[in-house]
């Protein structure tokens, strides 16, 4: 496990290693579905996408784009994890519901990554079913860049001859 003695991503406030360390490495079944919620931001923090595929049903492991799971995950400055509630999901469920916000930027944009979260347990393992989207408004970070400003893409041309077309 990497940096056990970190405090973890995920806000719980206890040490990576005794919270989605474990999780995240295989060692131990995440208890409940906010466990599991925690531990798949943990791991977008620390670049393990394997858990953020392996914590899915079959069915959404389908939907999955590992490159740009990973890309996302890699290119992302990540500054939290919010629970702001969860319906079910206790170690006695079955299925759970966690909505959360994950606040992060990513090529100058600051975002927050709002959804209501579906999970199922299936032979005793939590697991992320599906998820629904709830829009927010997207921050720039930084000045607005000019129509001849180069582009920050890195091209080496301008913006208005690249991505702002």
């Amino acid at each position: 496990m990497k940096d056990t003695n970190e405090l973890c991503p995920c806000g719980s406030g206890k040490k990576y290693g005794e919270c989605c360390g474990p999780i995240i490495a295989g060692t131990t079944l995440a208890p409940t579905a906010e466990a599991l919620m925690r531990s798949r931001y943990s791991a977008y923090v620390k670049h393990e996408i394997d858990h953020i595929v392996n914590s899915c049903t079959e069915e959404e492991k389908q939907e999955i784009d590992i490159e740009e799971t990973r890309r996302w995950a890699e290119e992302s400055t990540w500054y939290g994890l919010q629970i702001l509630a969860t319906d079910k999901g206790t170690e006695k469920d079955d299925e759970g519901i966690v909505d959360f916000t994950a606040t992060y930027s990513r090529k100058g944009l600051r975002d927050v990554h709002k959804e209501r979260a579906y999970f199922l347990k299936k032979d005793g393992k939590w697991l992320y079913d599906q998820g629904e989207l709830i829009p927010t408004t997207i921050i720039r970070e930084g000045k607005k860049v000019g129509r001849n400003d180069p582009c920050p893409c890195g091209s080496g041309k301008k913006y208005k001859h690249c991505c702002g077309r």
